[in-house]
């Protein structure tokens, strides 16, 4: 184990962090995205730092694949955009560079600065972007040239221990973004580690700072927990700490009311997490079944309905109704058509496909 060091004012030595090496955090190059290493290989030959970071570090050490690699460096969003000339810079506040390969996209993203605390868009140094990761087990840097893991925060102990523990002090960590309380549920259930006593009563007392919280980035958040395959655990723990009434009110207000309910949407979430696994390609419409699909069997007695009423009124109705039902989610268009048409076709009600489908753009388009 090796010590890595700063200076203070006096220039005096003080420790930083703590950092691992390979007999140590037992991460294999052979697990780690070789784009990824030479994205970071280039932005170091061009003099700058550059690291893998965040959840990556994360499942490569609890022994998970992670699916994304995501780098942090000190070169501006501007230089590196220069470096890879196949990349484009995002974001309107918060800006970062895609970095494209032949099929994948790197996210790649400048040291942020705590100056305007931990959502600011300053950039800063290694030691400040630290500070403003939601969690320890996110708060890891990974270098794949010296295959050393740097931590700053204790985040490889409270893995071994399987905790999930704040890098932000607890007053300020969800008043500043509210969605980490998604993403610490999200972590303990895809992780398997713990949520600490107190962490659990800070998130069901800031619950309701979810409310004034843009559909587009709840809707983001509900696409990363229905494509998880996790999804049974995460719904289960976001029930269990009064946020995913956040999420999916209406679904939520149903389980509430009715158990027989409450039991079938959560079967239906278990089956998606089994289907998932068996087809990872399966298509968001596929996966919006089985969000849908037991509040439309509850609408009306379908085998009447389509004698008395037309496909294309049935159709209509309904799509209605599980467009209202999903809310704030704003799924692409075609793809809650496609749910819905074959949730009908189920019940003998065949509605044709339009030959040309209008995608659905969410018109809150929050940038963070």
């Amino acid at each position: 184990m090796l010590i890595r060091y700063s200076t203070d004012s006096k220039g005096r030595p003080v420790k930083k962090a703590v950092i691992y090496t390979k007999k140590e955090h037992n991460i294999s190059l052979r697990d780690v995205d070789p784009d990824a290493i030479y994205i970071i290989n280039r932005l170091r030959e061009t003099g700058f730092a550059s690291y893998i970071v965040g959840g990556a570090v994360r499942d490569l050490i609890i022994g998970n694949k992670p699916k994304d690699f995501d780098i942090v460096t000190d070169a501006t969003p501007s230089r590196i955009k220069k470096i890879f000339r196949n990349s484009r810079i995002i974001g309107k506040r918060f800006r970062l560079v895609h970095v494209f390969t032949s099929t994948k996209i790197f996210e790649v993203c400048t040291f942020r600065s705590i100056v305007d605390g931990s959502v600011g868009n300053a950039f800063g140094t290694m030691d400040e972007d630290v500070k403003r990761r939601d969690f320890t087990l996110n708060a890891l840097y990974y270098d794949p040239v010296k295959e050393q893991v740097i931590d700053y925060v204790g985040g490889v102990k409270d893995i071994k221990k399987g905790i999930v523990r704040p890098v932000i002090p607890m007053d300020r960590i969800f008043i500043e973004d509210p969605v980490r309380m998604l993403r610490a549920v999200k972590y303990g259930a895809t992780t398997k580690c713990r949520l600490p006593r107190s962490l659990k009563k800070k998130i069901r007392e800031s619950s309701q700072l979810l409310s004034p919280v843009s559909p587009s980035r709840l809707t983001e958040e509900l696409l990363k927990i229905i494509n998880s395959g996790h999804s049974y655990d995460i719904v289960t723990h976001a029930l269990d700490a009064n946020l995913y009434e956040y999420l999916q009110p209406a679904a939520t207000n149903l389980m509430m009311e009715n158990k027989k309910y409450a039991k079938a949407y959560l079967e239906s979430i278990r089956e998606l997490d089994k289907v998932s696994a068996e087809n990872p390609q399966l298509r968001l419409g596929e996966k919006l079944c089985y969000i849908l699909r037991d509040f439309v069997d509850g609408l009306t007695d379908w085998k009447a309905e389509a004698k008395n009423s037309s496909p294309s009124d049935l159709y209509k109705r309904t799509w209605e109704r599980c467009r209202n039902f999903i809310l704030p989610m704003n799924p692409q268009r075609t793809e809650l058509e496609f749910a819905i048409r074959k949730i009908l076709s189920s019940y003998g009600v065949m509605v044709k496909m339009p030959r040309r489908h209008t995608r659905y753009i969410p018109k809150d388009d929050d940038e963070y």
